[in-house]
Order: structure tokens, then sequence, then C-alpha cells
């Protein structure tokens, strides 16, 4: 196994240490913090390649330390959450988290969640082939470039948003099952997850649609999946 670093963030005294037991154990550096200012001071000093990071933490939670982090890096960030809501999750996401976790979980599931977030950070970009363009007066999505423009202004995307967003343009006009997503776009180990395909289809849709509740780009099939429509 690929050596990779890990930082561990949560002020439970009882879980921050069987996180870091557990993926030493697993041949991972691991680096810890009780607080977001001492993560944002291990992770200068470090640089790990994996942040699992909670969000309910006393004086900087998690969602400001992920913002501060994704102002000068792309680390993947795993979050943890205890109420496991979605605007905790949609909050996480719009921070720039890749992933995300409720409490309580099993450790073998987050050792799994963090290697599949470093699996597909690892991969390298999607090979389009021919230059992969879609464009309208209000849309641009130039996959070759990775540009992605609403009425002209730029759109900043995760990783995932980005790979998730990718996979449909590419795909227009097809409707794409959950299953089909999911081992497309976050691998096979979420292939029972579709609650992750509804959240982040949410999250493009309040980014690129100019009515999210009533989209045109990215399309509902119920019971099936999703697809996304070019506009005529």
């Amino acid at each position: 196994m690929e050596e990779y670093s890990v930082l561990v963030v949560d002020d439970d005294p009882a879980l921050l240490p069987l996180m870091e037991y557990t993926f030493a154990k697993e041949g991972y550096e691991v680096y810890t913090a009780a607080d977001g200012r001492e993560a944002l001071r291990q992770f200068y000093a470090h640089r790990p390649d994996l942040i699992i990071l909670d969000i309910m933490m006393p004086g900087m939670d998690g969602w400001e330390t992920c913002r501060r982090i994704r102002e000068v890096s792309d680390v993947p960030i795993l979050m943890l959450t205890a109420r496991g809501q979605d605007e905790d999750i949609i909050r996480g996401l719009e921070y720039g988290a890749d992933d995300y976790m409720t409490k309580p979980f099993s450790i073998k599931v987050l050792l799994a969640h963090a290697r599949a977030v470093l699996r597909r950070a690892a991969l390298p970009p999607p090979d389009f082939g021919e230059p992969t363009t879609y464009r309208d007066e209000y849309l641009t999505v130039d996959l070759k470039e990775r540009r992605i423009t609403v009425n002209g202004d730029p759109v900043k995307l995760t990783p995932t948003e980005y790979r998730l967003l990718a996979y449909l343009v590419q795909n227009a006009g097809q409707v794409l099952t959950f299953q089909q997503i999911l081992e497309n776009v976050w691998g096979w180990e979420y292939q029972n997850e579709l609650d992750y395909v509804r959240v982040y289809v949410w999250h493009l849709r309040q980014k690129l649609e100019e009515d999210p509740k009533n989209p045109k780009y990215i399309l509902t099939e119920l019971g099936a999946g999703y697809r996304f429509e070019k506009a005529i």
C-alpha cells in the first residue's frame, strides 16, 4: 500500500485516539488536532494527503476550518457530522468538502471512505478524447479547459462536483442510473449510497441552474436517475 498521511481533527477525547490508532495501524502517517486552529497549524506544518474533519468543535468549527484550507489547497477533506442533516452536509460541500460521514460510524467504513477519497484524488484527469464543450447564452461547460461559467462568471466546483458534471455532460441526453453515477463518479464502494447522488445533484443545481427548483439542465428521471439536457 502506498504510504499516505492523514490529519484527523476531532474534539472527542475518546474518538480521536481511536482514529489515530486505526489509521496508524493501517500504515498511514497520522497527525491529530482537537480544534480548528490546531488543525490549521498541523495542515501548514505537514501538508497531509487527507483531512478528516469534525464539524462541531469549540472555537473554530469544521466549516470555517474547511473554508480556510480550501483557500490554499485542494487536499481531499472528509467531514464528520453528528447530526447527518442535509443542511450540515450541503454546507460542508459548499465550503469544499469532498465527502462526509454521519456519526456514529464504523471505523471500517471510515477507512473504506478514506481509501476511496484518496483513490479519487489520485485519478488522472479524465481523458475526454475530442474536446467536450457545452455552451449556450447562460451556461458554458468546457471539460477540456476545466472551465465552467454561468452568465459569463466562473463557477468553482469541488473535484467530486466536477467529475459528476463531466459524467453527465459527456452523456448528455442519456438517462444515467443512480448506480451508473455512483460507480463512475464515486467508485464501487458507494454503490448503495443513493443520497450522495441526490445531495451532489442538489448542490450542482444551486451553482448552475437559473432556477434550481425548476432545473432545465440536470433533470430528474423519477425512480431511475438523472440526465443532462441541452437547452433548446
